[in-house]
């Protein structure tokens, strides 16, 4: 479905956080971006229309850099596959731009299914990019190279999520992650795109240290690794702050269930409050959804013992919590949520509100920070909180 010229569009008087707080100011859209910001926006001999922001944060739309588009699941069986996403659910949770990742199961999900998926969202209205590969390593491709991938397929821009620390792992030589996260490293390189290798931790005991091994034996940075679910119980948690400190960069996952909380995991926005109360730099911090993910709940012996589909929409309510009970400036909140995965994961036009940028507008009520609207490249999708555009196949 080809996306159509937007109307020109003129929003009054809300307060703007591009993140940075920009005070009550007027924002002018068209053709899908950005065309001016400031106070009292009067175009003249301009067919537009006029929307009152009055009692609205006018803000980034949200970036989720981690989820399973084609859905995930499967370590219960054929059964407990999770579905695929559909677009009204990232619309419900305030996003705009995505990207895709298999996961446990790169055996009847393909990164051929991945990338038509993503298409698929991109050409209904989320910009949707994936990472190639699954948990495993060696790990499927397209064209038989991760870097190859990278440079030669658009919508490729790094490798992953791959497992470790974890029982699903394929337990890979430090050889074979060097490797791995060399051609990811190169591909990026040669390409111009972020390049980067997602991490999945899981609950074992090396948590972090393949990582720093990693940088140890080779030249590849830190800054090349995104390890993901670091909040995922308190000892992890406690390595990924120091972490971060010595320049690495963790994502903490808002999905989650009370029995992981009662387990020791570290909701995201506590994590958030912690990680600043502990000198983690604010950049080095993202959060993600690991939306139509399985929640799987293992016994001692490492068999299923019950399993729920993770959400998009716990990015914004995550976003919410951190602001409303944690005390986190919005700015600093939206970094974690929109511009510090748009920057990291170099997805050009989103994560800011700046002329030029793409028109991805978040709406909240300012006083309960309710989703009140959304426009993806400029279009309305969501009106008082409902989805008023649906995807092909909704």
């Amino acid at each position: 479905m080809e996306k159509k010229q937007q109307r020109m569009r003129l929003l009054k008087g809300g307060l703007v956080y591009a993140p940075e707080s920009l005070g009550r100011k007027d924002i002018l859209t068209g053709g899908g971006k950005i065309l001016a910001i400031g106070d009292d926006l009067n175009p003249s001999g301009i067919d537009l229309d006029v929307v009152s922001a009055e009692g609205r944060i006018v803000a980034p739309a949200l970036v989720d850099s981690h989820v399973h588009i084609c859905g995930g699941g499967g370590e219960g069986g054929f059964s407990s596959r999770t579905p695929e996403i559909q677009i009204s659910s990232f619309y419900r949770g305030g996003i705009c731009a995505a990207v895709g990742v298999l996961g446990t199961d790169g055996t009847t999900r393909h990164t051929a299914g991945l990338l038509a998926k993503a298409r698929g969202l991109t050409e209904d209205g989320v910009d949707c990019w994936i990472m190639t590969g699954s948990y495993q390593i060696p790990t499927p491709t397209l064209t038989g190279s991760v870097c190859d991938d990278i440079v030669l397929i658009d919508r490729i821009i790094g490798c992953g999520e791959i497992c470790l620390s974890d029982h699903r792992s394929s337990h890979p030589s430090m050889e074979d992650l060097i490797h791995l996260v060399s051609e990811a490293r190169r591909g990026g390189m040669l390409s111009g795109k972020c390049g980067l290798v997602n991490i999945h931790l899981g609950d074992g005991r090396e948590g972090l240290s393949p990582l720093r091994k990693l940088v140890e034996l080779s030249e590849i940075p830190l800054s090349q690794l995104q390890p993901t679910h670091v909040n995922r119980n308190g000892s992890l948690f406690e390595e990924g702050m120091a972490y971060a400190r010595e320049g690495g960069y963790v994502d903490f996952t808002t999905s989650t269930t009370p029995r992981f909380i009662a387990d020791g995991e570290v909701p995201a926005a506590e994590a958030l409050s912690r990680c600043f109360e502990n000198g983690v730099p604010l950049e080095h911090i993202s959060f993600s959804s690991d939306g139509q993910g399985s929640l799987p709940l293992f016994d001692d012996l490492g068999n299923l013992a019950g399993m729920k589909v993770a959400e998009v929409s716990t990015l914004l309510d995550s976003f919410r919590e951190a602001v409303r009970d944690w005390n986190i400036p919005v700015e600093k909140a939206l970094h974690v949520v929109s511009t510090n995965p748009a920057e990291r994961y170099k997805l050009s036009g989103k994560g800011r509100l700046r002329p030029g940028m793409d028109a991805d507008l978040l709406l909240l009520d300012s006083e309960d920070l309710s989703l009140d609207s959304l426009y993806a490249g400029g279009r309305l999708v969501v009106q008082e909180g409902v989805p008023v555009v649906k995807g092909s196949f909704e």
